[in-house]
């Protein structure tokens, strides 16, 4: 069973490696997204936070995304182009501390093999930016049995009018 303690500790030593450059693999400029941007341009349009997580492929600390506890009628965007990328319908909570959803809307995110930290996992990014947005894993709920665990960072929320 995994403890809390552990769970934070895993957080922080991720965290640690990230901001140390071990196992990164940031979006390769060369591949052909619909919204694109300069490495200063990026930096001058997301916070630190979001430059880190959506350019860099880091990862916020869990438990702290506003978004996390978000339960109102919307969707979630990419923060670095406002694709809506999930619904709220879609969205439950895995007890892992980020937001997490069954299944994104139709095309807006892909994935990608990542091999950081001695892990095969498949990454999640934006399908119009490319921004890095978290990973899927196949230990979520029905009807698919996926886990989008998003880094609250990397998104927006919209709500929907009632």
């Amino acid at each position: 069973m995994l403890s809390r303690r552990l769970l934070f500790v895993s957080a922080g030593l991720g965290a640690l490696a990230i901001r140390l450059g071990w196992g990164i693999t940031p979006v390769r400029a060369d591949e052909n997204f619909e919204v694109t941007h300069t490495d200063a341009e990026w930096r001058k349009l997301l916070t630190d936070d979001q430059y880190e997580v959506l350019r860099q492929e880091g990862t916020e600390a869990p438990f702290t995304s506003p978004l996390l506890h978000e339960e109102k009628r919307g969707n979630f965007a990419c923060a670095g182009c406002e694709l809506d990328a999930f619904s709220s319908t879609t969205k439950f909570d895995s007890g892992t501390g980020w937001p997490s959803f069954w299944a994104p809307l139709d095309k807006a995110v892909e994935t990608t093999r990542d091999t950081s930290f001695g892990m095969v996992r498949s990454a999640v990014h934006c399908s119009r930016c490319g921004g890095h947005l978290g990973h899927v894993f196949d230990d979520g709920p029905k009807p698919t049995g996926l886990r989008y665990c998003i880094n609250g960072i990397a998104l927006k929320f919209h709500q929907l009018s009632a």
